[in-house]
């Protein structure tokens, strides 16, 4: 993807890939809501504070570098969910996200408790032999 940026003054063509692009976009919109926020002057605070005690971290939360990390390894979980069964996928998102019981899980899903713990081991299983592939790469 293309990019304009201002450099020195000038306005530069750049090619990007696009989880740069995509983080490239996401600063310039939280620039934008910040400088609004900084117009409204909706409280006394100075503005340095009310970023601190409104976003608990600086302007940006995370540098391009940890952000393409992330992605990364999200793009790699999600692969390995793809391996799943959608049974076993809603089990285990129920389980790991959600926080519900095995018994819980039964319930919403029509299940035995049992089948609920074959799927999320079925899913752990894979995880753990993605993990142990890539350290062996």
């Amino acid at each position: 993807m293309e990019v304009t940026i201002n450099y020195n003054g000038q306005a530069v063509a750049v090619e990007v890939t696009l989880e740069v692009y995509e983080f490239l976009d996401r600063a310039d919109h939280k620039t934008e809501n910040l400088f609004h926020e900084q117009r409204r002057h909706w409280d006394d605070r100075e503005f340095d504070e009310y970023i601190i005690t409104t976003e608990g971290v600086g302007v940006y939360g995370e540098t391009p570098e940890e952000y393409l990390c992330r992605m990364e390894t999200l793009h790699e979980l999600m692969a390995v969910l793809d391996t799943c069964t959608e049974a076993q996928r809603r089990r285990f998102l129920l389980y790991a996200l959600d926080g519900l019981s095995l018994a819980e899980i039964g319930v919403l899903c029509g299940c035995s408790k049992v089948a609920v713990y074959q799927s999320v081991e079925a899913v752990r299983k894979k995880f753990i032999n993605f993990f142990e592939n890539r350290l062996n790469e």
